[in-house]
């Protein structure tokens, strides 16, 4: 008896995991440049509440604190990345021109969201314990 072998696909050497991991490469050229913005733009709010505020804020800063603050911050990074959720599935729907103007509104936006989020942690669950 023999096997039949299956005719080689049109799509040879474009695996679903091959393309997947060209759209994961394809977002992360985007995304992984501009978290080094995003993560100074929060360190900024941070390094101005703690200036602007230095004496009411002097006795927080501990050892303790500065832990806390680092799972804050990967809090915040964890949440970037979240991006590559909307962006990846977008980018088998959109054209190179309005996926850029898209992928960089998500990023104006998210990185004000992230801003407010950071002033608003600081002077509202912060701020007011610190004694």
């Amino acid at each position: 008896m023999e096997t039949a072998h299956p005719a080689p696909s049109q799509d040879f050497g474009h695996s679903p995991s091959s393309q997947f991991r060209g759209q994961l490469a394809d977002a992360a050229r985007f995304w992984e440049p501009r978290r080094l913005i995003y993560n100074f733009i929060l360190i900024l709010v941070t390094v101005t509440w703690v200036m602007a505020t230095w004496p009411h804020f002097r006795p927080a800063l501990t050892l303790t604190s500065l832990f806390l603050m680092s799972i804050l911050a990967l809090i915040a990074n964890a949440c970037y990345s979240a991006a590559y959720f909307v962006d990846i599935p977008l980018q088998s729907t959109a054209t190179g021109a309005s996926r850029n103007r898209f992928r960089w509104g998500l990023w104006t936006l998210g990185t004000l969201f992230a801003f407010v989020l950071a002033n608003y942690w600081i002077a509202d669950e912060i701020y007011p314990d610190v004694h």
